[in-house]
C-alpha cells in the first residue's frame, strides 16, 4: 500500500521525497489500514460470549455511539452518531459489543445507508430480539469537501425490524428517546 501512496502523491505532483513527505506513504498506508481494520474483525470474536440470559422485555438503547467511515466514493470521511436499540426476547448483549458492532460495519469502505442495514441484521442475528431500531446521523465530507460543498448539512438514515416496524408506539418511544426526550 506504501507503494501506491508514493505514486498517488507523484501523480499529484508532490515530490515524495521531499523532506515533509519521506514518510509519509508509510504513514498514510498504517492509517488507512486502521481506518479499514473492520474487514479484519471477526463477529465472533467481538462479541465473544456476551448474550446473557435476562427476563427483560423492555427496550434497551444506546444512544451516541460516535462512529467513522469512509465513503466508499471518494474514500472520504464521514462522521457522526448511530442509535441502537433492541427489544430482548430472553437475551440481551453485553452493553459494549453494540458499539463494537457499529465500528466493526463503520471501519470499511461504506455507504450510510448499508452502515445502517449491516448494523441492525447484526443485532438481530446476535440477540434474536423481538425487534431492532437503528437511527445513523452523519456529516460527509464529499458533500462538504467537494461536489455541493454543504457545509451544515447531515444525513440521517434508519432501520426498523420486528415490532419496530410493526408497531407505531414502539417506533416512536425509541424516536422520542434518541432525541433525549
Amino acid at each position: 500500500m506504501e507503494e501506491h501512496f508514493r505514486a498517488i502523491i507523484e501523480a499529484i505532483g508532490e515530490d515524495p521525497q521531499r523532506n515533509g513527505l519521506l514518510r509519509t506513504p508509510h504513514r498514510a498506508a498504517k492509517a488507512m489500514g486502521f481506518l479499514t481494520h473492520g474487514y479484519r474483525q471477526d463477529l465472533g470474536e467481538i462479541v465473544n460470549g456476551a448474550i446473557f440470559e435476562s427476563s427483560n422485555d423492555e427496550m434497551v438503547l444506546v444512544r451516541n455511539i460516535e462512529l467513522y467511515s469512509l465513503c466508499e466514493h471518494h474514500l472520504l470521511p464521514f462522521i457522526g452518531k448511530a442509535h441502537v436499540a433492541y427489544l430482548p426476547a430472553g437475551r440481551v448483549i453485553g452493553l459494549s459489543k453494540i458499539p463494537r458492532i457499529v465500528d466493526m460495519y463503520a471501519r470499511r469502505l461504506q455507504i450510510q445507508e448499508n452502515l445502517t442495514q449491516q448494523i441492525g441484521n447484526c443485532i438481530a442475528e446476535v440477540t434474536g430480539a423481538n425487534g431492532v431500531a437503528v437511527v445513523i446521523e452523519a456529516q460527509h465530507l464529499c458533500a462538504m469537501m467537494r461536489g455541493v460543498q454543504k457545509q451544515n448539512s447531515s444525513m440521517v438514515t434508519s432501520m426498523m425490524l420486528g415490532r419496530f416496524r410493526e408497531d407505531a408506539r414502539t417506533r416512536e418511544e425509541f424516536l422520542s428517546l434518541v432525541r433525549g426526550g
